[in-house]
């Protein structure tokens, strides 16, 4: 347009930038990068056994509560899913006879991890994943 001059140009591009700059920053949405998880629970003692398929981004699948599921996920993977090691002293008190496991993909990386109740380390994993798992 005439009258404006580079300054007004400058300006333009620098918002256009700075536009683009901040829409690239977004953060990730919940269980963004490749999420498909199975979690089988079982109740223990004869009791039922039972799959749940999920996703998360979109929430989904069959999960009885897949958004307080990728919410557990997304607060407490990274420290829930890997498994106690094995040169940890956990507390030696039993939780129950439920057990689950969790296999698929969760953020581009692959998962295979199993749920006891049988000291305190596990039971804190469980914990750590309530809305993913059910209480205990």
């Amino acid at each position: 347009m005439k009258g404006r001059g580079a300054g007004y140009r400058l300006a333009t591009a620098f918002l256009l930038g700075l536009t683009a700059l901040v829409a690239g920053c977004a953060g990730p949405s919940v269980g963004t990068g490749g999420s498909g998880l199975t979690i089988v629970y079982d109740e223990g003692r004869g009791g039922a056994v039972t799959t749940w398929k999920l996703t998360c981004d979109p929430i989904g699948g069959d999960h009885p509560d897949a958004e307080a599921a990728c919410e557990a996920l997304t607060q407490n993977a990274a420290s829930a899913l890997p498994a106690v090691p094995a040169d940890r002293v956990c507390t030696q008190n039993i939780g129950g006879p439920q057990t689950a496991s969790v296999t698929g993909r969760w953020n581009d990386a692959d998962v295979e991890s199993r749920f006891t109740l049988v000291n305190g380390c596990e039971i804190a994993r469980w914990q750590a994943l309530t809305g993913l798992l059910p209480v205990a």
